[in-house]
Protein backbone atom coordinates (compact mmCIF):
# COMPACT_ATOMS: atom_id res chain seq x y z
CA UNK A 1 0.00 0.00 0.00
CA UNK A 2 2.77 2.50 1.04
CA UNK A 3 4.43 2.07 -2.51
CA UNK A 4 0.98 2.17 -4.09
CA UNK A 5 0.73 5.59 -2.26
CA UNK A 6 4.27 6.53 -3.26
CA UNK A 7 4.00 6.05 -7.04
CA UNK A 8 0.92 8.19 -6.41
CA UNK A 9 2.64 10.86 -5.41
CA UNK A 10 5.79 11.09 -7.60
CA UNK A 11 2.62 10.78 -10.63
CA UNK A 12 1.20 13.85 -9.02
CA UNK A 13 4.72 15.83 -8.98
CA UNK A 14 5.66 15.15 -11.93
CA UNK A 15 2.70 16.00 -14.01
CA UNK A 16 2.44 19.51 -11.17
CA UNK A 17 5.91 20.15 -12.78
CA UNK A 18 5.33 19.46 -16.65
CA UNK A 19 2.27 21.53 -16.26
CA UNK A 20 4.10 24.21 -14.50
CA UNK A 21 6.61 24.16 -17.56
CA UNK A 22 3.75 24.53 -19.77
CA UNK A 23 2.91 28.06 -18.31
CA UNK A 24 6.06 29.21 -18.58
CA UNK A 25 6.39 28.74 -22.67
CA UNK A 26 8.42 30.67 -24.76
CA UNK A 27 6.80 34.20 -26.20
CA UNK A 28 5.98 34.35 -29.91
CA UNK A 29 8.60 35.21 -31.72
CA UNK A 30 11.12 33.38 -29.84
CA UNK A 31 9.40 30.40 -31.17
CA UNK A 32 10.46 31.47 -34.72
CA UNK A 33 13.44 30.02 -36.35
CA UNK A 34 16.33 32.34 -36.37
CA UNK A 35 16.22 32.70 -40.24
CA UNK A 36 12.94 34.40 -39.96
CA UNK A 37 13.73 36.48 -37.27
CA UNK A 38 12.62 40.44 -38.29
CA UNK A 39 14.93 43.50 -37.40
CA UNK A 40 12.87 44.47 -34.08
CA UNK A 41 13.46 40.51 -33.37
CA UNK A 42 17.09 40.28 -33.41
CA UNK A 43 17.11 44.33 -31.53
CA UNK A 44 14.83 42.23 -28.95
CA UNK A 45 17.36 39.62 -28.98
CA UNK A 46 20.25 41.76 -28.59
CA UNK A 47 18.74 43.90 -25.45
CA UNK A 48 18.61 40.95 -23.76
CA UNK A 49 21.87 39.29 -24.00
CA UNK A 50 23.46 42.84 -22.54
CA UNK A 51 20.29 42.80 -19.56
CA UNK A 52 22.53 39.21 -18.88
CA UNK A 53 25.97 41.09 -19.10
CA UNK A 54 28.46 42.57 -17.11
CA UNK A 55 29.43 46.13 -17.55
CA UNK A 56 32.62 46.14 -19.09
CA UNK A 57 35.74 47.28 -16.65
CA UNK A 58 36.61 51.20 -18.02
CA UNK A 59 40.26 49.59 -19.18
CA UNK A 60 38.78 47.58 -21.57
CA UNK A 61 36.06 49.89 -23.01
CA UNK A 62 36.30 50.13 -26.79
CA UNK A 63 39.06 53.12 -27.87
CA UNK A 64 36.95 56.05 -28.94
CA UNK A 65 34.21 55.30 -26.45
CA UNK A 66 33.96 58.39 -24.13
CA UNK A 67 33.42 56.39 -20.90
CA UNK A 68 37.14 55.14 -21.20
CA UNK A 69 39.35 57.10 -18.76
CA UNK A 70 42.04 58.93 -20.55
CA UNK A 71 46.01 58.27 -19.54
CA UNK A 72 47.23 61.20 -17.18
CA UNK A 73 49.65 63.29 -18.42
CA UNK A 74 52.78 64.14 -15.51
CA UNK A 75 53.85 67.40 -17.13
CA UNK A 76 56.66 67.51 -14.21
CA UNK A 77 58.63 64.50 -16.17
CA UNK A 78 57.95 66.02 -19.94
CA UNK A 79 60.23 68.15 -21.24
CA UNK A 80 59.35 72.44 -21.85
CA UNK A 81 59.71 71.05 -25.44
CA UNK A 82 56.28 71.69 -27.26
CA UNK A 83 57.01 68.86 -29.56
CA UNK A 84 57.64 66.48 -26.48
CA UNK A 85 54.36 68.10 -25.14
CA UNK A 86 51.99 67.01 -28.16
CA UNK A 87 53.30 63.73 -28.15
CA UNK A 88 52.64 63.45 -24.30
CA UNK A 89 49.24 64.72 -25.51
CA UNK A 90 48.83 61.72 -27.77
CA UNK A 91 49.13 58.93 -25.31
CA UNK A 92 46.66 56.41 -25.76
CA UNK A 93 44.84 58.41 -28.64
CA UNK A 94 44.74 57.43 -32.36
CA UNK A 95 47.17 59.70 -34.61
CA UNK A 96 47.36 60.12 -38.82
CA UNK A 97 50.56 60.62 -40.07
CA UNK A 98 50.86 61.74 -43.70
CA UNK A 99 53.91 60.61 -45.79
CA UNK A 100 55.08 61.29 -49.36
CA UNK A 101 57.49 60.09 -51.72
CA UNK A 102 60.14 61.81 -53.40
CA UNK A 103 60.49 61.28 -57.10
CA UNK A 104 57.69 60.35 -58.88
CA UNK A 105 56.82 56.82 -58.16
CA UNK A 106 54.32 54.77 -59.44
CA UNK A 107 51.45 53.57 -57.13
CA UNK A 108 52.84 50.21 -57.21
CA UNK A 109 56.47 51.39 -56.07
CA UNK A 110 54.42 53.60 -53.53
CA UNK A 111 52.67 50.51 -52.00
CA UNK A 112 55.71 48.30 -51.91
CA UNK A 113 57.77 51.21 -50.00
CA UNK A 114 55.00 51.75 -47.69
CA UNK A 115 54.72 47.95 -47.03
CA UNK A 116 58.40 47.76 -46.30
CA UNK A 117 58.12 50.87 -43.96
CA UNK A 118 55.12 49.42 -42.45
CA UNK A 119 57.01 45.83 -41.48
CA UNK A 120 60.07 47.94 -40.46
CA UNK A 121 58.39 49.90 -37.82
CA UNK A 122 56.19 46.74 -36.82
CA UNK A 123 59.49 44.89 -36.03
CA UNK A 124 60.33 47.96 -33.86
CA UNK A 125 56.88 46.87 -31.72
CA UNK A 126 55.21 50.05 -33.25
CA UNK A 127 51.60 49.00 -34.46
CA UNK A 128 50.75 51.60 -37.70
CA UNK A 129 48.23 50.36 -40.03
CA UNK A 130 49.16 52.42 -43.69
CA UNK A 131 46.27 53.95 -45.91
CA UNK A 132 47.50 54.93 -49.68
CA UNK A 133 46.50 57.81 -50.39
CA UNK A 134 48.03 59.02 -54.06
CA UNK A 135 50.59 57.30 -56.42
CA UNK A 136 53.22 59.33 -53.58
CA UNK A 137 51.39 59.63 -50.87
CA UNK A 138 49.80 57.53 -47.51
CA UNK A 139 48.45 57.49 -44.06
CA UNK A 140 50.09 55.90 -41.33
CA UNK A 141 47.44 55.74 -38.94
CA UNK A 142 49.05 54.73 -35.17
CA UNK A 143 46.90 53.73 -32.00
CA UNK A 144 48.91 55.07 -29.50
CA UNK A 145 49.76 58.81 -31.14
CA UNK A 146 52.81 59.04 -28.81
CA UNK A 147 55.00 56.43 -30.69
CA UNK A 148 54.17 58.78 -33.73
CA UNK A 149 57.25 60.35 -33.14
CA UNK A 150 59.56 57.87 -33.52
CA UNK A 151 58.16 56.65 -36.40
CA UNK A 152 58.91 60.22 -37.62
CA UNK A 153 62.36 59.59 -36.62
CA UNK A 154 62.56 56.66 -38.37
CA UNK A 155 60.69 57.50 -41.80
CA UNK A 156 62.86 61.12 -42.04
CA UNK A 157 66.05 59.08 -42.13
CA UNK A 158 64.97 56.98 -45.18
CA UNK A 159 66.12 58.17 -48.55
CA UNK A 160 62.97 58.12 -50.59
CA UNK A 161 60.84 60.12 -47.66
CA UNK A 162 60.07 63.68 -49.16
CA UNK A 163 57.98 64.67 -46.11
CA UNK A 164 56.37 63.75 -43.25
CA UNK A 165 53.16 65.50 -41.76
CA UNK A 166 51.92 65.24 -38.02
CA UNK A 167 49.71 67.33 -36.74
CA UNK A 168 50.20 70.14 -39.27
CA UNK A 169 53.65 70.48 -39.17
CA UNK A 170 56.27 69.24 -41.84
CA UNK A 171 59.00 67.52 -41.17
CA UNK A 172 61.11 66.90 -44.46
CA UNK A 173 63.57 63.91 -44.72
CA UNK A 174 67.39 64.41 -44.55
CA UNK A 175 67.69 63.49 -48.00
CA UNK A 176 65.62 66.44 -49.15
CA UNK A 177 66.84 69.93 -50.54
CA UNK A 178 63.93 71.63 -47.94
CA UNK A 179 65.73 70.13 -44.90
CA UNK A 180 69.03 71.12 -45.94
CA UNK A 181 67.26 75.04 -46.39
CA UNK A 182 65.28 74.19 -42.92
CA UNK A 183 68.65 73.00 -40.98
CA UNK A 184 70.45 75.89 -42.80
CA UNK A 185 68.02 78.37 -41.01
CA UNK A 186 67.86 77.04 -37.73
CA UNK A 187 71.71 77.53 -37.60
CA UNK A 188 71.53 80.88 -38.36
Amino acid sequence: MRTLLLICVSCLILLNLSEAKKSQEKPGWAKKDIRDFSDSDMERLLEQWEDDDEPLPPDELPEGDPRRPQPKIDFSKVSQDPESTLQASKKGKSLMMFVRVNGSPTKQETQDLMGLWQSSLWNNHIQVEVFPLESDRAIFMFKDGAVAWEAKNFLIKEPRVQEVNIEQKAYYGIHTPEYAQQKQKSEL
